[in-house]
């Protein structure tokens, strides 16, 4: 189904709230701010405002740049070596810019779009505190719901077990946007996260503001996970080890009501 996009690039002012239901309980939340843009169409602000927010192709996907790389160009690339053919439509993506220099991308996502408009697949770019990327490509349903088995390591307080139930809905008209992911387990579902927020178009002043009322945004985030992750530690939370990941992309199929799987490349059939 064709879906109604919000006018881009747009910047979003979100609340972004974590809950560990065990060993231990823990939740926080915060405001941050993050961006909607067309991928074909980054966005280039005025000089004085470039060191608030730009956008590099180099700084998603794990491959190895090439020289004047797109981000679609990177996208396609990696969607090709693992095995999934990308489409031509347009995409839609949350994320990021690099702030003072520096960017962190906890989750990026990316709503994959055929010629006509319908959706095809959504891929999902996690980024741990290590350097470490990862893609999920997910068939997703109507309703953004996917399941995908968890083969990354992003906290060192959660091994690789369970899987992954997420619901990555594209923004709505209005720029409401609102994302979750549910690591599941059996019998248990020891860690909630949520991502809520509206976009709304960039200008000029609110790219300002977004450095008055959430400063310096990627250092912030990166900074937070780190202090919730000393006082997991001071909960006497174990670390453990997980083994390095043999792929940096994971191909989920499986999914709630789609009727239009993920379509794999000839190379990789």
């Amino acid at each position: 189904m064709s879906t109604s996009r919000p006018l881009l690039p747009a910047i979003a002012e979100v609340r972004v709230a974590h809950r560990r239901a065990g060993p231990v309980t823990h939740r926080f939340s915060y405001r941050s701010r993050t961006w909607l843009i067309d991928i074909d169409d980054l966005p280039q602000l005025a000089a004085p405002l470039r060191p608030f927010a730009r956008f590099r192709a180099a700084d998603h996907f794990p491959e190895p740049p090439a020289v004047a790389e797109t981000l679609r160009g990177r996208l396609e690339r990696h969607l090709r070596g693992a095995g999934v053919e990308p489409v031509a439509g347009p995409v839609t993506a949350l994320m990021s810019p690099r702030v003072a220099g520096f960017v962190f991308n906890p989750l990026s996502v990316f709503w994959c779009h055929r010629p006509d408009g319908t959706l095809a697949y959504v891929v999902a770019e996690v980024h741990n505190t290590y350097g470490g990327r990862h893609c999920y490509v997910l068939d997703v349903d109507q309703f953004g719901r996917a399941v995908v088995e968890k083969e990354f390591p992003v906290s060192p307080f959660n091994d690789l077990t369970g899987h992954y139930r997420l619901h990555l809905p594209e923004p709505r008209e209005d720029g409401r946007i609102g994302l979750s992911v549910v690591l599941e387990r059996p019998d248990e579902e020891p860690f909630l996260a949520t991502l809520a927020g509206r976009a709304l178009p960039v200008t000029a002043r609110r790219v300002a503001l977004a450095q008055v009322t959430t400063p310096l945004a990627p250092w912030v985030v990166a900074l937070r996970i780190r202090i919730q992750g000393i006082r997991l530690w001071l909960k006497r939370l174990p670390i453990l080890r997980s083994p390095s990941p043999e792929r940096t992309t994971t191909v989920a199929t499986e999914h709630v009501t789609s009727d239009q799987p993920i379509t794999r490349s000839e190379s990789q059939r």
